[in-house]
């Protein structure tokens, strides 16, 4: 099994390019069921949930074409898919598929609207609390489907079509938003959503589904409304830059000092993020290239933070930006609102020295003067990047182990990193 191996010490200086978000990728991905032409996605990151993705919807008789690179084409460009829904010749998608990846439990929805039926396994994926679906299986039923559980999978039908209705999620919830959008675009009539999630990839994918023939407005506010449509075409979409790629490199700029450029990012996709950055003592320039982020001499100051919903500080960077605290000079509070089990990245930091103390969804991190390299273990995918952030400081040799939590969501951050005067590098075997 891969290892990643890091001897810290070393100033970040240079240019990081960013990938296409992964959280954008993988809907607009499944979004191709829907129609029987061709979808091109531009800017894919290439990524193992996005290969997994891949397999599963060849399950369901998807041909996808991956566009080698071209002339001229920089080596961090995404990769391009063709994605064409034909024939979709299976509306099962089975628990030795489903269970590597929850967002994979999506497809029930463009199966449901499109073929009027679906056979989809209860979802596997990350390690980090319940994170149920029945939100979803609201939604789908307010849409006029029936569902029944049996034997771990969820069955649904809708004999004659999905029907337009209103959605009211009790909470906020990503997964939930994509599934109602995605089943409403073919649905009859009017699908109006209430507390819908507002993320940038939300936005993405509506405005991918509205060039496909959708007719959606709302999107990136908390009320979404769809008006049915009988037919989706296909189009060219790109994905667009991932915003907690871009939080993610902007800490570890932070954590070591340096001055890097994140080439094609938006500053407008993690504004919260980057003001808590500010407030610790970066400098975050943003330019037509995307952002500057340098610390040049100042220390870490400690930071009070707690996550929420976009355009709040996103859950996705809680991990990275305890990193961060664990060098400020004095003590700084983070508290994790949105998924229960979200600190097991705590007694992984803690074998560096850091000095991080839990009450319920609250950590108070102690910041220190050094972290010592250690061993380290990666138990999901964002807090295993939080281990890579810290070891680019801490004294000596970090080994981080199970690093196929990283290759699920973050592109060739060795070489990335490596490129900007990192001491990292893979271990294979």
């Amino acid at each position: 099994m891969d290892r990643i191996r890091i001897v810290g010490g070393s100033k970040l200086n240079g240019t990081i390019p960013i990938s296409g978000a992964k959280n954008a990728a993988l809907p607009l991905m499944i979004a191709g069921l829907l129609t029987d032409e061709t979808l091109i996605l531009d800017n894919v990151p290439r990524l193992a949930d996005v290969a997994q993705l891949q397999r599963i919807l060849g399950n369901h008789g998807v041909d996808i074409m991956s566009a080698g690179k071209r002339p001229g084409d920089h080596e961090y460009q995404g990769q391009t898919l063709h994605i064409s829904a034909a024939n979709i010749i299976d509306t099962t998608a089975p628990y030795e598929l489903v269970s590597k990846m929850r967002a994979s439990f999506w497809v029930i929805a463009p199966l449901l609207a499109r073929m009027h039926e679906a056979k989809v396994s209860l979802p596997g994926g990350c390690a980090i609390g319940t994170r149920p679906v029945d939100l979803l299986i609201m939604a789908l039923e307010k849409l006029g489907a029936e569902l029944t559980i049996d034997g771990g999978y969820v069955i649904a039908k809708a004999p004659g079509g999905l029907k337009g209705a209103d959605i009211d999620f009790a909470k906020v919830t990503v997964s939930g938003t994509h599934v109602a959008l995605m089943a409403a675009t073919l649905a009859k009539g009017t699908t109006v959503i209430n507390n819908a999630a507002c993320e940038p990839e939300i936005v993405d994918v509506a405005d991918c589904l509205n060039k496909m023939g959708a007719r959606i407005s709302g999107a990136g506010t908390p009320t979404i409304t769809i008006e049915g449509v009988a037919k989706l075409n296909g189009t060219r979409h790109t994905v667009l830059p991932d915003r907690i790629e871009t939080g993610t490199y902007a800490m570890a700029v932070a954590m070591t000092g340096g001055d890097v450029q994140l080439s094609g990012a938006r500053p407008e996709l993690l504004q919260s993020a980057l003001d808590v950055l500010v407030e610790a003592g970066a400098t975050v320039t943003p330019n037509n290239d995307g952002i500057r982020i340098s610390r040049n001499g100042a220390g870490i100051k400690p930071v009070n933070v707690s996550t929420a919903p976009f355009p709040g500080f996103p859950t996705d960077l809680q991990a990275q930006l305890m990193a961060l605290m664990t060098t400020a000079t004095g003590s700084s509070h983070i508290t994790e609102t949105i998924f229960e089990n979200r600190f097991m990245h705590v007694q992984e930091l803690a074998r560096f020295g850091a000095r991080i103390h839990l009450d319920g969804e609250t950590a108070t991190i102690d910041g220190t003067a050094k972290l010592r390299g250690a061993p380290v273990m990666a138990t999901d995918l964002r807090a295993s990047v939080s281990l890579v952030i810290a070891g680019l400081v801490a004294e000596g040799e970090t080994m981080v182990n199970r690093i196929y939590h990283l290759d699920r969501g973050f592109e060739r951050l060795e070489e990335k990193l490596s490129a900007c005067g990192a001491t990292i590098e893979r271990i294979s075997g």
